[in-house]
């Protein structure tokens, strides 16, 4: 069977990191703020940037994994685990990883989501442009 992967690109994450980033080296330099305070600022916003500019899904091997940006967040779970997913559409804003009704949401744009309840009775959520997709690829794994 073919594998399943689809990588969404968090622009708005990556446009906000860059605009605030920005913004906090124009202030610093206005206030005459300690150039540490924001250089330790801006360094933060950009390593979120890093972390968080792309959330990519991928079915092999029996296996749902999804990680973000460069690989260094990221987790699995067997397929034969989930009980059930449905496509949903979450409301409020924000992105990364955060706790929702649906369980631990992780996004990185967009409302799209999928809702993935596993045989234990956990559950979590992941953000996709593809939300059709990616529950027609678990079902046809599992």
């Amino acid at each position: 069977m073919k594998p399943y992967e689809h990588t969404q690109i968090g622009h708005t994450i990556i446009w906000v990191a860059l605009a605030v980033a920005v913004f906090i080296a124009i202030t610093g330099t206005f206030w005459r703020a300690d150039p540490g305070t924001s250089l330790i600022a801006e360094g933060i916003v950009l390593i979120c940037a890093v972390l968080f500019w792309k959330l990519t899904i991928k079915i092999e091997n029996a296996t749902l994994m999804w990680s973000f940006g460069l690989g260094l967040i990221r987790k699995q779970v067997p397929i034969v685990e989930i009980a059930a997913c449905e496509t949903i559409r979450f409301r409020g804003c924000g992105w990364g990883i955060r706790l929702t009704p649906y369980g631990w949401l992780h996004n990185v744009s967009g409302f799209d989501a999928v809702a993935i309840t596993l045989r234990d009775g956990g559950k979590f959520a992941l953000g996709t442009d593809d939300p059709r997709g990616l529950v027609d690829a678990i079902r046809r794994f599992s």
